[in-house]
């Protein structure tokens, strides 16, 4: 179980330096913050001479600390008009701040006001992982990890141009300046990185030179007689890059249309094909689908992903609404009661150990839980203030408009066939001719990719899911989203959502009775007596076919080109077919996961730093069914 975080505790040093009690260190130098990460980290790493003319300029950083060092490079970044492209910022951090402690911190450098204001308005919740923000239009990306660096560093997958080595005093921190952190240096490292840091500690010296390290002494800034850089003289193959940069996507449901947007907004030319006649259909269309995350005691993979597909998507949300392209969603909460006394018990231990924001998640007893819902309840449960619910055609529309310019969109069209030739990928339709064709293609069409002999590999089952569709007056309870073995929806355009069933490998279209009567069944143990009035008989609803995947986990990445393989096989060393990707097996958490989803392909198909760790990477990597019998069941929700 991992440790909650424990954010920095804001205390100043007698002279106004901002102190750490818990290191017994200064963030910074006495002798001025600024003028330390210029001359330090910026000219210690040959900045900004080195970003110029490269399309994607990354450092990695050892210690946001106040986030001074990366206000310093991002706004030396935008004052150069030779800058990169594209600025690419990690940086871990054990003890983040709390915003309102960093917004008196930043209060000392106004020449930094802007971006400040920006970081502060984008912080993530302090919570554990890997947080992935857009600063700058989308220029600039801070991949923040929240968690002990000993831990993250052998789980980011990046390639460095520059490294900035900040931690506290190595008297005082010593884990953050051992030789297994220099290790990983090494292994982060892109052909020529540099480093810099104003430690010249014997050990550390020593330390950077056994990994690999060429090392220079140099002036210091301030007090500080000397600093250290380096460069590390081999270095690391870069992350593959398609040297074309046109995608095909098939599928335009929320999971293609998040792939799509994420690769537009990185200069991409994108097409879509499906074959209905509008965006936001099959499994991605429905009234109001659920958003919330899914926490767990030892928080498994699967809360890990869907924690940071839920805090990814809350800041898409936002994103795409600044810029003119709001989402029909809203931020009602989520009420997950719980099934029994035993679970209500789990739930409250779950909150209790991972103590997380209350803003985030907090448990509720059944008399509370009852006066969120309106409706007298008999548990308590799980509490997602910022949860809520999507319409997910909605968030397709959103994504497309967002990447208007780069993506054409091929409706009404029906793949039947792909052809790999040196160019790339050719999509075929029933009469052999081609509807389109992209250096790289994208399988985002739910169900459908198993008629196609590429991803024969992937164990994606198709899921029927019937939602019943009950007449509600505005204002009538629940006004949250309440969930406890299904889901029922606030009212939404005199609607209000109910279910839903998951009945695999079905492939019936028509509405059932007695489908309905299972969501009114649900419901009356969601909500006690509430279904009474409802005929399932007289019910309007929709049926869909949800990708569903073994593990309930999604299959994310590379197409694997065998279909079958030694199973001690390393997942690197699988073979996959040149420029094929999946985005499928979502079950019924196509929400929470969308989002997130396009941003880690799209940085794979890129060649970005990824946004998640690399053993998450590794548990969506849809190779994995090669290397372990698949589990039986899996793909359902709540």
């Amino acid at each position: 179980m991992p440790a909650p975080i424990q954010p920095a505790v804001l205390s100043l040093a007698p002279d106004g330096t901002p102190y750490s009690s818990v290191f017994d260190d200064v963030y910074h130098t006495s002798a001025g913050g600024l003028g330390q990460a210029r001359h330090v980290f910026l000219e210690g790493n040959g900045l900004p001479e080195r970003w110029r003319g490269r399309h994607r300029w990354v450092i990695i950083e050892t210690g946001f600390g106040l986030g001074l060092n990366f206000l310093a490079t991002w706004k030396a970044w935008r004052d150069d008009p030779a800058r990169s492209n594209r600025l690419d910022f990690i940086s871990i951090e054990k003890h983040p701040f709390q915003t309102a402690d960093l917004a008196r911190l930043h209060a000392a450098w106004p020449e930094l006001a802007a971006l400040a204001d920006e970081l502060r308005q984008s912080w993530p919740a302090l919570l554990p992982g890997i947080h992935r923000l857009h600063l700058d239009h989308g220029r600039v990306t801070l991949t923040l990890a929240f968690g002990d660096a000993l831990e993250f560093l052998p789980q980011l997958v990046a390639q460095a141009d520059a490294f900035y080595l900040d931690g506290f005093s190595p008297a005082r921190n010593p884990d953050l300046w051992s030789p297994a952190i220099f290790g990983q240096l090494a292994r982060l490292a892109a052909p020529g990185a540099s480093l810099a840091t104003w430690s010249v500690t014997g050990h550390v010296r020593r330390g950077l030179e056994a990994a690999g390290f060429g090392l220079e002494r140099r002036a210091g800034f301030g007090g500080k007689r000397e600093m250290l850089t380096g460069r590390f003289a081999n270095g690391n193959p870069s992350l593959a890059q398609a040297t074309s940069r046109t995608a095909l996507v098939i599928g335009a449901g929320v999971a293609g249309t998040s792939v799509a947007e994420r690769l537009a907004a990185r200069g991409w030319q994108v097409s879509i094909i499906d074959e209905a006649d509008k965006p936001g259909q099959g499994a991605s269309g429905n009234r109001a689908g659920v958003f919330r995350p899914l926490p767990s005691l030892d928080d498994n993979r699967l809360a890990r992903i869907t924690r940071a597909g839920f805090l990814y998507g809350r800041r898409h949300l936002d994103a795409l609404a600044r810029a003119g392209h709001p989402v029909r969603w809203s931020p009602t909460g989520v009420l997950h009661l719980g099934r029994d006394a035993k679970q209500e018990g789990k739930q409250k231990a779950v909150v209790d150990a991972l103590l997380p924001p209350t803003d985030y998640l907090r448990f509720v007893d059944k008399d509370e839980a009852s006066q969120l819902a309106g409706w007298p309840l008999d548990a308590g449960g799980w509490w997602f203030p910022g949860g809520g619910w999507i319409q997910p055609p909605s968030l397709c529309a959103a994504n497309l408009a967002a990447g208007a310019n780069q993506i054409t969109l091929l409706m009404g069209r029906r793949l039947t066939q792909l052809n790999q030739h040196d160019d790339g990928w050719h999509a075929m339709d029933a009469q052999g001719s081609e509807i389109a064709r992209a250096a790289v293609l994208v399988l985002a069409n739910g169900v459908g990719i198993r008629a196609l002999p590429q991803a024969a590999s992937l164990p994606v089952r198709p899921a029927r899911g019937q939602v019943s569709h009950l007449p509600a007056s505005p204002g009538s309870a629940p006004e949250v989203v309440v969930c406890r073995l299904g889901y029922v929806s606030p009212e939404v355009d005199g609607v209000r959502c109910a279910g839903a069933t998951f009945v695999a490998d079905d492939t019936c279209t028509e509405l059932r009775e007695s489908e309905h009567q299972d969501n009114l069944d649900k419901l009356d143990f969601i909500l006690p007596g509430y279904a009474k009035p409802f005929d399932p008989a007289t019910l309007a609803g929709r049926v869909g076919f949800r990708p569903a995947s073994p593990d309930r986990l999604p299959m994310v990445g590379a197409v694997p080109a065998v279909a079958a393989i030694e199973r001690t096989t390393p997942l690197a060393d699988i073979p996959r077919l040149p420029g094929l990707y999946a985005a499928t097996g979502f079950g019924a958490r196509g929400l929470v996961w969308a989002s997130l989803v396009g941003e880690m392909l799209a940085s794979l198909i890129d060649g970005d730093p990824l946004p998640l760790e690399r053993e998450l990477v590794d548990a969506l990597d849809p190779a994995r069914y090669l290397l372990k019998p698949p589990r039986p069941g899996g793909g359902g929700d709540e």
